[in-house]
């Protein structure tokens, strides 16, 4: 019997241990999930925002994120980096740099305020927009103001603290020009916060209300947190790392070769699929008659017979979508599987052409190439189109198919013999891009539209 004694008192202890725990671990858990679930609610003051768990524990520590980091500088940069904490990259297009210190981010002003050992207080000013050859441009994105040193004067108190890093860019430039959107923005970011597999905290500067909305699937997936407006969150956050500005690799394109190296275009486009929930990667899983998408403009640039181009491809076999109006292209969530749906994508030189980034493997980009907007077409959208794992065809238009012989009379005029050196660059932009039409020759056209049919059923 005294034996039995300690066994039910210990017997009791442990149920009362257990009924007074049960109830703690129940709220523990239940509050990991509700501080989980407000990763995305809006901000509180004074608060330490944190999204670290140990299912996502990638960027939320030091080592990982310094290693983020270093893969976007290279060279002097990154040896400033390792050694100061941060370093810059600065190229003919673009420009960004980088720290793994705290960073103060003031909205109000745009001002990232870096704590550093440095005995003397460093200042720069970046604009964090990828055309940094258009200085003309480049003014109208709203500047950032870089901070740096001992004897600076204490860095602002931080009004919300991350415990993830802040990318800054800006969504400045030609915003409704999906070419523009998705090559100087969308693609640089992109390229700058994929490594950060979405533990990042995207700081919109010049916020576009249409901008956020047309791409927020794609902005979701690069961040798992709402996207800061500064001008309207003016207040000061805290990071313990930040990226201001964005790199970018060329017109359309991912190279593995530059920083961040190992991502190509075929990651951005796969990232895409997954983004938009897209059905075909490859031509080969479309079963059904083959399908054109013809992007047909409606003012500048317009096919004029566009109805007989299209009845000669349907002869050829071809099942014809012409889609002419702006809000269908513009919604992303709808087009982007039409579009993802087709084999082959016929337009003239135009920003709508863009959108071959969502076709699948294997399809064709069919380019209208007009007068005096070679260069262009060639190196915005042609040269791009072996990285995405499409092919590519070119129609080159004769005189005889522009409105603009008409104007100048003669196949022999400077107009097409030298569209380079015809014009001052705004006069050439009026002629060639707003003011030409074509007239297709259905019968040259064809042999083209044939090739394409060839291409998809190899």
């Amino acid at each position: 019997m005294e034996t039995d004694q300690p066994n039910k008192f210990f017997s009791r202890l442990t149920t009362s241990i257990f009924v007074i725990v049960l109830p703690l671990l129940f709220v523990d858990i239940m509050w990991g999930n509700i501080a989980h679930f407000q990763q995305r609610s809006n901000y509180s003051p004074a608060k330490t925002i944190s999204t670290t768990t140990a299912a996502t524990k990638s960027v939320g520590d030091s080592d990982s994120l310094d290693f983020v980091l270093s893969r976007l500088v290279q060279g002097e940069d990154l040896k400033s980096f390792r050694a100061t904490g941060f370093g810059c990259d600065t190229q003919e297009h673009s420009k960004h740099c980088i720290t793994n210190r705290a960073a103060h981010i003031d909205t109000t002003t745009m001002t990232v305020t870096i704590p550093s050992e440095d005995p003397f207080m460093n200042e720069m000013t970046l604009h964090p927009y990828a055309r940094q050859e258009d200085k003309t441009l480049i003014e109208k994105v709203t500047p950032v103001r870089i901070v740096r040193g001992k004897t600076m004067a204490p860095p602002p108190p931080c009004d919300y603290s991350h415990n993830i890093p802040a990318v800054v860019f800006s969504t400045s430039g030609f915003v409704g020009n999906t070419f523009h959107e998705m090559d100087e923005t969308i693609i640089p970011l992109f390229i700058t916060t994929f490594l950060f597999n979405t533990r990042v905290v995207l700081i919109m500067e010049d916020y576009k209300p249409s901008f956020a909305k047309k791409y927020r699937k794609i902005l979701s997936g690069l961040s798992s947190r709402e996207i800061l407006n500064p001008a309207a969150n003016r207040s000061v956050h805290c990071f313990p790392a930040a990226v201001v500005g964005l790199k970018f690799h060329g017109f359309l394109s991912v190279n593995s070769s530059d920083i961040p190296r190992g991502l190509t275009t075929s990651t951005f486009r796969q990232f895409l699929r997954r983004a938009y929930d897209l059905k075909y990667s490859h031509i080969s899983q479309i079963k059904n008659t083959p399908t054109v998408m013809l992007v047909s403009r409606t003012t500048s640039r317009r096919i004029i017979n566009q109805d007989e181009v299209v009845a000669m491809m349907e002869d050829l076999g071809f099942r014809v979508i012409v889609v002419k109006r702006a809000k269908v292209v513009a919604n992303l969530n709808v087009f982007s599987s039409m579009i993802n749906a087709c084999s082959v994508f016929v337009g003239v030189h135009g920003a709508g052409l863009t959108n071959e980034v969502f076709l699948p493997d294997g399809a064709v980009l069919v380019q209208v190439d007009l007068i005096g907007l070679e260069w262009a077409a060639e190196a915005y959208f042609g040269r791009p189109t072996p990285g995405m794992g499409l092919r590519y065809l070119r129609y080159k238009i004769e005189p005889e198919e522009s409105s603009l012989l008409r104007i100048f009379g003669s196949r022999s005029h400077k107009a097409f013999t030298d569209p380079g050196g015809a014009f001052p660059v705004d006069a050439g932009t009026e002629v060639y891009l707003n003011g030409q039409n074509i007239n297709i020759n259905v019968d040259r056209f064809r042999q083209t539209m044939a090739m394409a049919m060839s291409f998809i059923r190899d």
